[in-house]
């Protein structure tokens, strides 16, 4: 496998990637630091030389066949104040109506709040963070800010909200606020609840919070730590200077060519912003994820890929929340690692119901911008685990609606359990891509749960 040659020169927000394998060459001007920006250059990539098309520009290749049980809720943005529509959504029954906060990204207003009396007409509200009330100790801005999975839960004679944003040392952390009325204002705690951890290698963060509140009332928190950010610049910063070991690693001449390429700016991406980074990575994280059950084996093999094996594995977290919501009580336990192939290189988005005297955990696996990503659900006889994984997704991309990802459960119209989440439109993934919400009803029994 021959090394590309990349220069790079930044033009303002647009940057110029120059693009030589040593028979040919090529010029490629990505307008802005966005996703869909980068893809385009690697649809071009793609053609010109050999590298594997991004996965969001291909159909998925065994569409879910329950696809038919899935019904579309809010398919466009409800104020001009909201831009990439509701990712991550959390829906909580209030009485006789329904609450819904999302992610909100970089937006200058952070998490939105809609109401809807019957789960088909829906009212924006406003923001847990209006413009200007954002926590202190969060980034704010477009580009800059990264506002994520926020969610509402009633403790006590509170309402609580947990919710990722980014430090100003570039970790992403959880925060914590409340309120008396689920529609605000909100009061963050004054700092992180809990903060990522940072080494030489750079920081690991944590998101996707989750509260469960148990039937006795004690709360306990579930989050994702965020290791899988950290493995894709390492083993790219590896093949760089160990370039032999692409053919090694990749079987194929498209996805080792893709790997070569973000090996190639694999320096200049340490200079960007964390998700510039990402978009950056992305042809590498589907090379290898195109060859997950062969390649992570095969970096076990390999001398100086310890810390990147080691971040292929990404855990979720639990542990009893204080009655105050400022800390925490008893011991922080891992309940939920990447383990099932379809998962690939990570899970996230933990939610936890309790249906029946057990308690189901939903979660999400694979990469959120491909259609590779799905639901999975896992099953206990206590919150803290341990828990017990179905062997195949729950939902998986159909062919009206990809990716979808990052469920809560709350009681439909009828009192029955209904599980919403969202999705994107097919070629349409993606970071600050519109994310549609969508919901299903669940039947829970004794060989686990399905859509009903």
């Amino acid at each position: 496998m021959t090394p590309f040659r990349v220069g790079i020169k930044a033009e303002g927000s647009a940057t110029l990637f120059t693009v030589d394998d040593g028979q040919h060459s090529g010029s490629y001007r990505v307008a802005a630091p966005s996703q869909d920006d980068y893809a385009a250059m690697f649809v071009a990539l793609a053609t010109d030389f050999g590298l594997r098309p991004p996965a969001m520009a291909q159909p998925p290749t065994d569409p879910d066949p329950n696809e038919a049980h899935w019904r579309a809720l809010i398919v466009d943005n409800l104020s001009e104040r909201t831009h990439a529509g509701y990712g991550d959504p959390a829906v909580l029954r209030i009485d006789e109506s329904w609450l819904l906060t999302a992610t909100s990204n970089d937006a200058a207003d952070a998490f939105p709040l809609l109401f809807s009396p019957d789960l088909e007409r829906w009212e924006h509200r406003g923001f847990i963070f209006p413009e200007g009330s954002t926590p202190a100790w969060a980034r704010t801005g477009r580009g800059v800010a990264d506002f994520w999975a926020p969610e509402i839960a009633r403790v006590g004679n509170e309402y609580w909200a947990a919710f990722t944003a980014r430090e100003a040392d570039g970790r992403l952390a959880i925060g914590l606020a409340r309120a008396a009325s689920p529609w605000g204002p909100w009061t963050d705690n004054g700092v992180p609840l809990l903060s990522g951890a940072a080494d030489a290698q750079g920081p690991v963060g944590l998101i996707d919070s989750h509260i469960f509140v148990d039937v006795d009332g004690t709360p306990f928190l579930f989050w994702k730590k965020d290791s899988n950010g950290r493995w894709p610049r390492r083993l790219a910063r590896l093949l760089h200077s160990r370039p032999e070991w692409l053919d090694q690693l990749f079987p194929d001449t498209a996805s080792a060519r893709s790997a070569a390429f973000s090996a190639a700016v694999a320096g200049w991406a340490e200079t960007r912003a964390p998700m510039e980074r990402f978009f950056l990575m992305q042809p590498l994280i589907e090379a290898v994820l195109h060859h997950w059950s062969a390649v992570r084996p095969l970096l076990g093999t390999i001398t100086g890929t310890e810390e990147i094996v080691a971040a292929l594995t990404t855990s979720v977290h639990a542990r009893q929340l204080a009655p105050d919501g400022c800390g925490f009580v008893g011991e922080e336990r891992i309940v939920l690692t990447n383990d099932q192939p379809w998962e690939g290189h990570l899970i996230e988005g933990p939610f936890v119901t309790r249906q029946d005297g057990r308690y189901w955990l939903f979660y999400a696996g694979n990469d959120f911008s491909t259609p590779a990503y799905g639901i999975g659900v896992a099953v206990s006889d206590h919150p803290l685990g341990p828990y017990v994984k179905q062997p195949e997704p729950l939902l998986r991309s159909g062919r009206d609606w990809w990716a979808p990802g990052h469920a809560s459960v709350a009681p439909g119209p009828d009192g029955s359990p209904q599980l919403f989440f969202h999705a994107f439109r097919p070629g349409q993934c993606g970071y600050n891509a519109f994310r549609a919400l969508l919901t299903a009803r669940l039947d829970f029994g004794a060989n686990g749960v399905r859509l009903a």
